[in-house]
């Protein structure tokens, strides 16, 4: 496992030297060719009488890359210019994410007044500070995003220093195209919403599609949560000669493809399907060869659960023996409990980047974190740091 080389900040150890030479003198100063020298005057002055020290880090006093807090690089928690705040949408991660670095979340009112209308005021000072807001955009989505932007606005006029938006749900993303005429693609609007509310970076988790990170105006670090989900299966006791990684349809190709090589190189297979509207899916045909396999579906997010369901009846069909669902966003819209627990999947594994309500969940659902992931890569942004780090790198999708 690759060791972290962070930068240690230089800090005012001295106290302000003295001038050399005063006005008075600099008439009786004589040049000549030799090397000029440097004299001082009094020797050199040590805040609290112990003389400069720089901070050395090694791999003995870095922590580890997931297990244990950014404790050491951070210091003392309440002289940090880092500040982490979280909206409403999901604070349970907001929380894993700032123990994960060792702050605290930073103090944030936010209200809702009688006619709906949102009311945000930062607790505590952040000028100079670089800002993390997390906030998912997910369900109800009109009314997380608002509380997004007016946490932006919030900031921005706090004179923060950086704000960046961390979204590990992008709502909208799928309108990300035109498909029919006359049609909207809202994920460039709320791109460009979030820009002009103040936000000068978005971290987000697992775009529905890469094209939505030219939407934005500003840097965008996408990370994948699919590794989290190889670590998880990555435990389990499944011959890989058993495994076969399915993709829901041909829209996730790539993301399937990039899965099934990070997964002993696993095969392919793709699940042919023909829409007839919005979130009405009919499978048609699928491509592979399933009989006697452990069936792993991937897909960045559940939805109605309408497009995966189909596709593990078609996978029984076919002589599979068991079937895995494997999603990084769990939007869970009605009826996608109905669907996940009917029996058709031996497990459904998710990760808390939307937060499942306890009426939501079922026996055979299995909720991982990512927390650790984005605290990491929020350490990275905060440092100037690569966020293209193992083995949370990219998934190589093309």
């Amino acid at each position: 496992m690759a060791s972290l080389a962070v930068s240690p900040a230089s800090s005012s150890l001295f106290s302000r030297p003295r001038p050399l030479l005063s006005r008075s003198r600099i008439s009786s100063v004589s040049f000549s060719p030799s090397p000029p020298r440097c004299q001082l005057f009094e020797p050199l002055r040590y805040n609290n009488g112990a003389p400069p020290c720089i901070p050395v880090l090694n791999e003995t006093s870095l922590p580890g890359f997931l297990p244990s807090p950014r404790l050491q690089e951070i210091g003392s928690k309440h002289d940090t210019r880092l500040r982490i705040f979280s909206g409403t949408a999901n604070p349970a991660l907001a929380q894993e994410i700032a123990s994960y670095l060792g702050l605290e979340l930073g103090k944030i009112k936010i209200k809702r007044f009688a006619d709906g209308e949102i009311y945000v005021q930062l607790q505590e000072s952040v000028r100079g500070c670089d800002v993390f807001l997390v906030q998912p955009t997910c369900p109800p989505a009109n009314e997380n995003l608002m509380e997004l932007l007016i946490m932006i606005d919030a900031c921005r006029r706090a004179s923060a220093k950086n704000i960046t938006a961390v979204i590990p749900y992008f709502g909208y993303a799928r309108a990300d195209r035109k498909t029919q005429g006359r049609e909207s693609i809202a994920a460039k609007l709320v791109a460009n919403l979030i820009t002009e509310a103040g936000a000068n970076r978005v971290l987000a988790c697992d775009l529905h599609s890469g094209q939505s990170m030219g939407y934005f105006d500003i840097p965008v670090d996408h990370v994948y949560g699919q590794p989290v989900i190889l670590d998880y299966l990555a435990s389990k006791t499944i011959c890989s000669n058993d495994l076969v990684v399915v993709s829901p349809d041909v829209g996730g190709v790539a993301r399937a493809r990039a899965f099934a090589k990070k997964l002993s190189d696993a095969p392919l297979a793709i699940v042919d399907k023909r829409r007839h509207g919005h979130n009405v899916a009919e499978v048609m045909n699928l491509i592979g060869d399933v009989r006697g396999k452990v069936a792993v579906m991937v897909d960045d997010m559940i939805d109605t659960a309408g497009t995966i369901a189909k596709g593990a009846a078609l996978l029984h069909q076919e002589g599979a023996r068991e079937v895995y669902a494997c999603s990084t966003h769990a939007v869970f819209s009605p009826p996608a409990i109905e669907r996940l627990s009917s029996g058709l999947f031996q497990e459904v594994i998710i990760t808390n980047t939307i937060p499942v309500l306890e009426q939501k969940s079922f026996p055979q659902l299995t909720v991982l974190s990512v927390a650790n992931l984005l605290g990491e890569t929020i350490w990275r942004v905060y440092d100037d740091c690569s966020v293209g780090y193992e083995p949370y790198s990219s998934l190589d999708i093309d």
